[in-house]
């Protein structure tokens, strides 16, 4: 293969990853019509049409999808030992795309940037900040973090943070207002604040557990979102009852007084967060690296975990 040829490819399959000329010529060190013009040479040389292009994105054809399937595991090879290579002679280089829960960013990824950052600096980290459970293989991630029982099968997982229990809450003023639910059949007769689930669009189920008993309600109100932070915002605002999956950011609230914890008594016990990848061969240094950090610790001697059931 000329040198050519294998600039040609590489400059495509980055285009394919990062679907965006502009995004894929930063990171290739390229000016957008540089790479647009080494895209235009490697398909007039295969005489054929690798990309669809508008004025807002960029996807490959049933061609490019082809090739890319075909060269991506190549590229990602040589990658890995490149990065063995040099995580042997004490350097840890390449890039590591992370797909994130919100979260999971702020809580456990952000705090551990710098210190990362410095113990590796040749390790350029791409963190993509997803809640809606998103396949990591087909979106070209080396790991992602979600909630465990939520994990894509046949992945190597590491745990993050321990099991939770949900917290339900509501501000002082709706209470005052509405009155307190003491049963989860109340909230039938409450503005509750709602998930979408991405994963096929419909409403979560809130789940509750008492001496036994298991629960699951069919909440209704004035908002559903897919993102915490909305919920938690409405919630604080009095628009309704809010059941939080991101204890950090209630419990601030609950300690001020701006929320007010119900159905305590009915708390569900949810897994915590685990970071998981594809079970490959050899954990990618970065990665292993990266791992290590979020768990405050060293990972080069231990083994990850395995997934949870």
């Amino acid at each position: 293969m000329r040198g050519s040829d294998f600039a040609e490819l590489k400059a495509f399959a980055a285009v394919v990853e990062r679907a965006s000329f502009a995004r894929a010529a930063e990171h290739l060190g390229l000016s957008p019509s540089a790479l647009s013009q080494t895209i235009r040479q490697l398909e007039a040389r295969l005489d054929t049409r690798l990309l669809n292009r508008t004025t807002r994105s960029v996807a490959p054809t049933a061609a490019g999808d082809q090739l890319y399937g075909r060269i991506a595991p190549l590229f990602r090879e040589m990658a890995d030992a490149v990065a063995e290579v040099s995580a042997a002679a004490g350097q840890t280089s390449g890039t590591l795309r992370i797909n994130t829960l919100g979260m999971a960013a702020r809580q456990i990824i952000a705090p551990r940037l710098g210190r990362f950052h410095r113990a590796h600096p040749e390790v350029v980290l791409d963190i993509v900040v997803d809640d809606g459970l998103s396949d990591i293989v087909a979106g070209r991630f080396d790991a992602g973090i979600r909630v465990g029982g939520r994990l894509e099968k046949d992945m190597i997982a590491v745990r993050l943070t321990p099991d939770v229990n949900m917290i339900v809450a509501a501000s002082p003023g709706y209470l005052a207002h509405r009155g307190m639910p003491r049963s989860p059949a109340d909230l039938h007769h409450h503005a509750c604040i709602n998930w979408r689930l991405q994963l096929d669009g419909s409403a979560y189920r809130w789940e509750f557990e008492k001496k036994g008993q298991r629960l699951e309600i069919a909440a209704q109100g004035p908002l559903v979102t897919n993102y915490s932070d909305v919920g938690v915002e409405a919630a604080l605002q009095g628009l309704g009852i809010v059941y939080a999956f991101d204890r950090e950011h209630v419990d601030q609230h609950l300690a001020q007084g701006r929320l007010v914890q119900v159905l305590a008594d009915w708390s569900v016990t949810r897994p915590g967060l685990f970071l998981y990848y594809p079970n490959r061969r050899h954990l990618q240094p970065a990665l292993s690296a990266f791992i290590g950090c979020l768990l405050d610790r060293d990972l080069s001697a231990t083994e990850p975990g395995h997934t949870p059931s």
